[in-house]
């Protein structure tokens, strides 16, 4: 277990811009989103931006812990998504949201450094089939354990354990919310 505290108590004050951290208000009755505050959604939309650069920033650090100095951050997070699994690379590609040109250099680098097998696919020799190697499959293992650590740091009774579900959750209807708006262009403000 981790020496980290990650209590509520923890948190940064709040700013000036944070109006929801005073806020008590009854969220029962009304129409849906009534209760909403705007600077809520938009903190959440700059959050996640942020945590994703930190998250980078962890996984550098783990890197480095394990000793691995010749892939960074995003190449890990590919031979993550690979794991067990053996995927194309347009598996790998709408699995972790990567641009075409920045697959490629990543798995270029993967497959330089050793972490990966990419093999032309029996049945169509256009497609790539992904695979890890025995390098990238122990890397793969302590990232797992680097991931396990982290998990049990911030998740350490029922009700975080409940938080985090709901924060999940929350957050995969954001990502098909916005899918969907780009996807479908129901960007109607009206």
């Amino acid at each position: 277990m981790s020496n980290l505290n990650w209590d509520d108590d923890d948190a940064p004050e709040p700013g000036p811009d944070d109006k929801a951290a005073d806020r008590t208000g009854d969220q029962t009755g009304g129409k849906p989103g009534e209760d909403l505050d705007l600077a809520d959604f938009h903190g959440m939309a700059r959050l996640i931006e942020r945590m994703h650069r930190r998250y980078l920033d962890v996984v550098r650090v783990g890197l480095s812990k394990l000793g691995v100095e010749d892939i960074g951050p995003v190449q890990a997070l590919m031979v993550m998504l690979i794991g067990e699994d053996e995927l194309s690379v347009r598996d790998l590609m709408e699995r972790g949201y990567y641009l075409g040109s920045n697959a490629s250099y990543s798995l270029k680098i993967l497959v330089d450094a050793g972490y990966i097998n990419r093999a032309a696919n029996q049945r169509d020799r256009r497609t790539a089939r992904l695979q890890l190697t025995d390098k990238g499959r122990e890397l793969w293992e302590g990232l797992r354990r680097m991931e396990q650590a982290q998990a049990e740091a911030l998740v350490r009774n029922e009700t975080e354990v409940r938080d985090l579900k709901a924060s999940y959750r929350t957050l995969r209807r954001l990502d098909r919310l916005w899918g969907d708006m780009v996807r479908y262009s129901c960007l109607d403000f009206d």
